[in-house]
């Protein structure tokens, strides 16, 4: 009970005035922090059915449209370590109002888009917003619970939000964008970010912030997310300008700078660094950093290859694509409230080998797609296999991440935890995506549609495979 002593004292002792500050309500602040992770996590996946609609709307080509998701995925992902180093010094309170406020504004901005140019600005701003309402958020969870059942019980509703966010925002945006307009993908997020606003300014006490040190590292940020952002243009500009060509190259080679001259800022700034070099010295985050970063690769481009798959070879509905996609959800949900209940027993590793092993199972499985395809032996049943090992992850990822970490970190730690799955989610959807066009060559019949879409899916158990092998080398054994 000790973190709920220190945020609720720290809210008490700011002069008479502070009377009026809410105090720390852990059951407000859980409520709170699920509606945020629900609502970000659902931002990933909800705009991939519309896509099509969305495209003809706007007028979107194809390479451009993959932008909807990789603007929102860069900014959430490149900006979190300052996310998280900003809730650290400045509060995490104060960060994630602000970041639900950015948010909700950015949604309202998208829905009302004219031009291509308009929607993307749009979703750069709200990964914006969620790099700092995301790690303000699950620190707020680290700290107000302590370990044991109490930390077990929280993260696993976190988890069971995280997953259904992102399986539920499959079918949210069929049906709203075959019912209500493709628009509404975008306004559906305004509400949610408005109610955990409201439950976060009652639930969540006015605290000192944890740590006082210099100045953020804004550059660093700057770089991190230029480096990224590059990284994903160059692989997917592939299309147009293959592997050894010049344009490739070069934009290759300037991303790898920038990426460096991030990590040497890191280690050389006089400001606060978004992240310590030495927390990687921590088998716990280094491994769990890893293994999000591949599950995060794989998981994205699966949302995104089985919706187009379900309606451009199938012939599916955005609504029934949605409607098709509600199994994996609640399966996700059974697997983290197993791993809620195998969590009290069980290692971490040994949880995220199972899942891990079991999601890369089904995605073997997705890869044997066809153009007659039975969506009771091609997509449900898989998707059930890969709902129950993807949620088993969740939660014990979370909890190894945040192991033996200082309390002053908490929030890098969280954030760098958020900020490894949305990079891996775009690298992994133009690495895969890429390889999937290449695969369907310059001629589009539904067949060679299908075979891309396979062989993207069954990269995906492989990047899968190599996530249970860091689970079983690099993370310790013990619960």
């Amino acid at each position: 009970m000790n973190a709920i002593r220190v945020e609720s004292s720290g809210g008490g002792s700011v002069r008479a005035g502070a009377a009026r500050e809410p105090r720390a309500r852990p059951g407000l602040t859980l409520a709170a922090v699920a509606v945020v992770q629900f609502m970000v996590s659902l931002d990933l996946s909800v705009v991939n059915v519309g896509l099509p609609r969305i495209a003809a709307g706007l007028g979107f080509g194809a390479v451009g449209l993959t932008w909807v998701i990789h603007a929102y995925a860069l900014t959430f992902g490149g900006l979190l370590l300052l996310g998280g180093k900003a809730a650290d010094r400045y509060g995490r309170k104060r960060v994630l109002l602000s970041g639900l406020l950015l948010f909700g504004l950015a949604s309202l901005a998208g829905g009302f888009a004219q031009e291509p140019g308009h929607l993307v600005a749009a979703r750069a701003a709200q990964g914006i917003g969620a790099a700092a309402l995301a790690p303000a958020a699950l620190a707020l969870l680290a700290t107000t619970f302590p370990e044991g059942k109490a930390r077990v019980r929280a993260f696993g509703v976190w988890s069971a939000m995280n997953a259904a966010g992102g399986a539920l925002g499959v079918l949210i945006g069929g049906v709203l964008t075959e019912y209500a307009g493709w628009r509404w993908v975008m306004f559906v997020n305004v509400p949610m970010a408005a109610g955990a606003l409201l439950m976060a300014w009652r639930g969540v006490a006015a605290a000192p912030p944890p740590a006082r040190g210099g100045r953020p590292d804004v550059v660093g940020a700057v770089l991190a997310t230029a480096g990224m952002t590059l990284l994903v243009f160059g692989i997917v500009r592939t299309d147009q300008y293959g592997w050894s060509s010049p344009v490739t190259l070069v934009t290759l080679a300037v991303a790898a700078a920038l990426l460096a001259a991030f990590v040497h800022v890191e280690r050389t700034t006089a400001r606060e660094p978004l992240v310590r070099l030495g927390l990687f010295a921590n088998r716990s985050v280094t491994g769990a950093n890893a293994y999000n970063l591949l599950l995060g690769a794989a998981m994205a481009s699966s949302f995104y290859f089985m919706s187009l798959y379900l309606q451009r070879v199938l012939g599916t509905g955005p609504a029934m694509t949605g409607l098709m996609f509600l199994p994996l959800a609640l399966a996700v949900v059974v697997g983290s409230v197993l791993a809620i209940r195998l969590g009290y027993r069980l290692a971490p590793r040994t949880l995220l080998a199972a899942g891990g092993s079991l999601t890369a199972a089904a995605f073997a499985w997705f890869g044997l797609i066809s153009t007659d395809g039975d969506y009771a032996t091609d997509v449900l049943i898989p998707s059930i296999v890969l709902g129950v090992g993807f949620g088993l992850c969740l939660g014990p990822l979370v909890n190894t991440a945040t192991s033996g970490v200082a309390a002053h970190e908490s929030g890098t730690a969280s954030g760098l935890l958020n900020s490894s799955r949305q990079i891996g989610a775009s690298l992994g959807l133009a690495a895969l995506g890429t390889a999937a066009q290449h695969r369907t060559g310059p001629t589009v019949t539904l067949e060679s549609l299908n075979d891309g879409y396979a062989f993207g899916l069954a990269l995906g158990a492989v990047l899968l495979a190599a996530a249970v092998l860091v689970a079983l080398t690099v993370l310790r054994a013990e619960r």
